[in-house]
């Protein structure tokens, strides 16, 4: 039965490699389990409650895109999403996280719409390979800014705006060799080497009285602090347009770049170049998008450390049904989760960062036209704090100089669209 329906044979994969290939999977991206509610509580969510929906959610995800399309990815809220939910929608534009949740739904609503409507292609083939590059690399600038920080590496200075902390701080020595040995065990192949980074520092934590060990199984921390908490009225004013559409894209483009990636490594891209099944995958990632916002958690999307699944053998849905079912019974480990000091997941983000900056290397940075709004996009990104001025400003970018030098050509419906859209928001907003 399993095989008839997850075509294993077809595939050239059997039952055992998929489950260790899931197991891969989860070990590679369970850094989201800790990552994820300890940025999202800097907002006044309860952390308890945001671990039982980033499980929920994944598990959701997984299942999903495992029983439907049958593809080998696997799904989790989204590094760089969460960071625009806590920094930009919350933090710094002073919306509440009831309104964050439910731009959220919202962006997952029309993702959804779009997968059915099949205009995603439209939309992801109409917007510049520059600006996709740029965004990518921007957000990993973003990342890389809130890790420093967090861990306290760089600091606030009243005389230069930022400067480097106290490298004498333990939690500051701490957070650098969390990063280090990251790099250092995944240049051997080892597919969990960020949970033990994370388990590493915090046993130093623990060690220095930042933490304190409660137990390792417990039953899980209540839901209700943040299930179906969305304020859907205030998400609903013009003024938070921008906002849903930024969620929108960023997750199109995260999304896109995943499923291409994994089919790709896994073997399975058609001869065209088409992702097998592409709507049925876009239609899991909306449906756990919007699922996730009602549970309690910023936007749920493919991740590309779903290719270490696929190095171990995964080549089916199956591996990403395996993963489902351990973020289910990762449920019962809350109290581990909750006594990860947030410096430690600082080198989780710093090595995320590192991926995405790969990016830039298909950038011909020879041309202006495309050189110029990357480097818009990765400098005012950071500087900002803010995923979406970053984007906005590359898109305003990339239309003047096309204007400007001639090359209207180069331009689409969807950038002028967007430039004036964030170009309202510069003005009005």
């Amino acid at each position: 039965m399993l095989d008839k329906w997850f075509l294993m044979s077809a595939r050239g994969s059997s039952v055992k490699r998929e489950m260790m290939a899931g197991l891969t999977t989860f070990m590679a991206m369970s850094y989201v389990l800790f990552v994820n509610p300890a940025m999202l509580a800097q907002t006044g969510m309860d952390q308890g409650a945001v671990f039982v929906a980033t499980c929920l959610a994944a598990a959701l995800g997984c299942l999903l895109m495992g029983l439907l399309a049958n593809l080998p990815v696997a799904l989790a809220p989204g590094m760089g999403l969460n960071a625009f939910f806590t920094y930009v929608i919350v933090l710094e534009q002073g919306h509440s996280w009831q309104t964050a949740l439910a731009c959220v739904f919202f962006s997952g609503c029309l993702f959804l719409l779009l997968s059915i409507f099949k205009i995603r292609e439209w939309i992801i083939n109409s917007i510049p390979l520059p600006l996709k590059m740029g965004i990518a690399a921007g957000i990993g600038m973003f990342l890389a800014l809130i890790a420093l920080k967090t861990a306290n590496i760089i600091v606030a200075s009243p005389a230069t705006l930022v400067t480097l902390g106290d490298l004498h701080n333990p939690q500051v020595v701490l957070a650098l060799c969390g990063f280090f040995v990251i790099f250092a065990l995944a240049h051997r192949g080892w597919h969990a080497a960020v949970l033990i980074s994370i388990v590493l520092v915090t046993l130093g934590a623990w060690y220095l009285g930042d933490t304190r060990f409660s137990g390792i199984i417990a039953t899980p921390p209540s839901l209700a602090p943040t299930f179906m908490q969305l304020d859907f009225a205030a998400a609903l004013q013009l003024s938070m347009l921008p906002v849903i559409l930024s969620l929108l894209f960023l997750d199109l483009f995260d999304t896109s770049g995943t499923l291409v990636a994994v089919s790709h490594k896994a073997g399975l891209m058609q001869q065209d170049g088409k992702v097998p099944d592409l709507n049925k995958a876009l239609i899991a990632d909306s449906s756990a998008t919007i699922a996730g916002a009602m549970f309690g958690t910023s936007t749920t999307t493919s991740y590309v450390e779903s290719t270490s699944g696929v190095a171990a053998g995964g080549r089916t849905g199956l591996m990403a049904v395996v993963t489902g079912l351990l973020f289910l019974a990762a449920l019962w480990f809350s109290p581990l989760a909750a006594m990860v000091p947030s410096y430690a997941t600082a080198g989780a983000l710093l090595y995320v960062a590192t991926l995405m900056l790969g990016s830039l290397r298909h950038v011909e940075w020879d041309e202006v036209i495309q050189a110029v709004p990357v480097c818009v996009v990765l400098v005012m990104m950071p500087l900002t704090f803010s995923i979406s001025d970053g984007i906005g400003m590359g898109f305003i970018s990339y239309a003047v100089l096309c204007l400007v030098t001639g090359n209207l050509h180069r331009t689409t419906l969807s950038v002028w669209v967007l430039t004036l859209v964030f170009l309202a928001k510069f003005i009005w907003g």
